[in-house]
């Protein structure tokens, strides 16, 4: 379950990338194309589109939660992996309760190693911890 989850997550972040270039919300279509050149369990498929369809929905009280805790930088000041992987972890420690927030951070900070910079690690993990612990979920 874990490595889908993961894989789940990482295609998650793709969407939303594409989804900050074209600022289109995320219908039948959308997923429909990004989906057709994969062959991914329906597993995969459904928790990606739930996180990036609750991304989407809560963005403004995510980006807001994001910015409090983000000191001195604006989401849309940040590199777009980064804000976008911000957004996924911050989506599932808000709305997903299921998830333990320790496990959410460290698969943030595991996607972050895959396709980000180096110290944007660090970076995300700070913010993170600090919604986690707003939260009360830490």
């Amino acid at each position: 379950m874990g490595m889908k989850r993961r894989k789940a997550r990482e295609y998650a972040l793709q969407m939303l990338f594409q989804l900050d270039f074209n600022a289109e919300a995320p219908g039948e279509s959308f997923f429909a194309s990004f989906w057709q050149p994969l062959d991914e369990p329906a597993s995969v498929r459904a928790f990606a589109e739930r996180i990036v369809q609750g991304a989407v929905l809560h963005k403004e009280q995510i980006d807001s939660v994001i910015r409090r805790y983000a000191e001195h930088w604006l989401p849309e000041r940040m590199a777009m992996v980064d804000r976008n992987i911000l957004r996924v972890a911050a989506y599932e420690l808000l709305y997903e309760k299921d998830t333990p927030p320790a496990v959410v951070i460290n698969e943030a900070l595991e996607i972050a190693k895959k396709f980000s910079m180096k110290e944007s690690s660090a970076f995300i993990n700070g913010i993170l911890d600090k919604i986690a612990k707003s939260a009360g979920i830490a």
